[in-house]
């Protein structure tokens, strides 16, 4: 059954509370300069194909900037590289970044979190030995396991367990059917969504010596995740098998990643959703991973690699290298492969 587009506007203003801003308010907020004008109260931002006359859209490339004719928006956040003309009652916003100003208009727009109606709910478990700070809130059916340090203003979503030994720093939010095995330690203000796992068993098995079977190598590490952290759905981080599997400050997990034992991630890395580490890979500061990548165990990739979507590393990389293909190539080497490879294919 098909939803209109009416009716899904009318549900995220009920959500959004009914939020709605001037032109001028948003300009401000944005710090943007404002040519032209629109009296309407803007309802929300959207796509620009699919805004209505009560929406603010964004261009962030000049072959967007065609869509402005055709678009309903009443205003339009712009790079300011970008020449558009208002039209009668349509506005245009000039900033030096439209992505980064559309996400402070979409803080404008944030609906209200989830409400608690007492700050530790009746069904949660919460065992005697645990510490919780001030502010905490823990939702229906949560389990916080013995020896648990809840700092201040941690946010515990229903159906949530956090299993002994384990620590959150203060301000962290944690969604949903989440699980937190034993010994973790978060730092402060990370965000962790619905069903991550932490913590959980690495993957080791080898031969058994008589031929019968496999032998389950024991994990007796744990996991340390750093501050502003930011981790996806369904993303599993996997204890380390002697010591611990680091993620840095700042870094930001996409749905669905994998990270195997005794990784290491430098501070402000990217992995994009399904991508994945090995066991003991080793991450520079500021890489950024492309979605469905995978790391080979053992590999080192240095400060500032970007590593293209869809490839396989299977060998360190330096500083700085941009990265392509299966196995993983110079960037430049795989696309000059790939023309190869298309003349050969035509020729046949």
């Amino acid at each position: 059954m098909s939803v209109s587009s009416k009716t899904l506007i009318f549900i995220f203003l009920k959500l959004a509370r009914m939020k709605s801003f001037s032109v001028e308010e948003i300009c401000s907020k944005i710090n943007g300069v404002l040519i032209g004008n629109t009296t309407t109260l803007i309802s929300g931002p959207e796509q620009i194909e699919y805004a209505t006359d009560q929406q603010i859209t964004f261009i962030g490339s000049a072959k967007f900037a065609k869509l402005w004719d055709t678009s309903k928006a009443c205003a339009v956040i712009v790079n300011d590289n970008i020449n558009l003309i208002p039209a009668e009652n349509r506005a245009v916003i000039k900033v030096k970044n439209a992505d980064i100003a559309m996400s402070e208009v979409l803080d404008m727009y944030m609906p209200e979190a989830p409400v608690f109606e007492e700050l530790i709910h009746s069904t949660a478990v919460i065992h005697p030995s645990a510490v919780i700070g001030e502010g905490v809130r823990i939702g229906a059916g949560c389990y916080i396991g013995k020896d648990v340090i809840l700092d201040n203003n941690v946010t515990i979503y229903p159906n949530t367990t956090i299993l002994d030994g384990s620590k959150i720093g203060t301000h962290t939010t944690i969604w949903s059917g989440t699980v937190i095995r034993e010994r973790s330690i978060i730092g402060r203000y990370c965000i962790l969504h619905p069903n991550v796992t932490i913590g959980a068993d690495g993957f080791g098995f080898r031969p058994s010596p008589d031929g019968r079977g496999l032998v389950k190598i024991t994990h007796i590490g744990n996991v340390v995740i750093g501050d502003g952290v930011e981790i996806g759905s369904s993303t599993c981080i996997d204890r380390g098998k002697f010591s611990a599997t680091i993620i840095g400050d700042g870094c930001k997990l996409d749905n669905l990643v994998q990270i195997g034992h005794n990784s290491k991630m430098g501070k402000c890395c990217i992995m994009a959703g399904s991508s994945g580490l090995a066991g003991s890979v080793t991450l520079g500061n500021g890489v950024v991973i492309g979605g469905g990548s995978c790391i080979s165990d053992h590999v080192t990739i240095g400060n500032g690699v970007q590593v293209g979507g869809c490839s396989g590393v299977i060998s360190d990389v330096g500083d700085g290298k941009k990265v392509l293909g299966l196995p993983a190539v110079d960037a430049r080497d795989a696309l000059k492969q790939w023309v190869v490879l298309r003349k050969l294919a035509s020729q046949s």
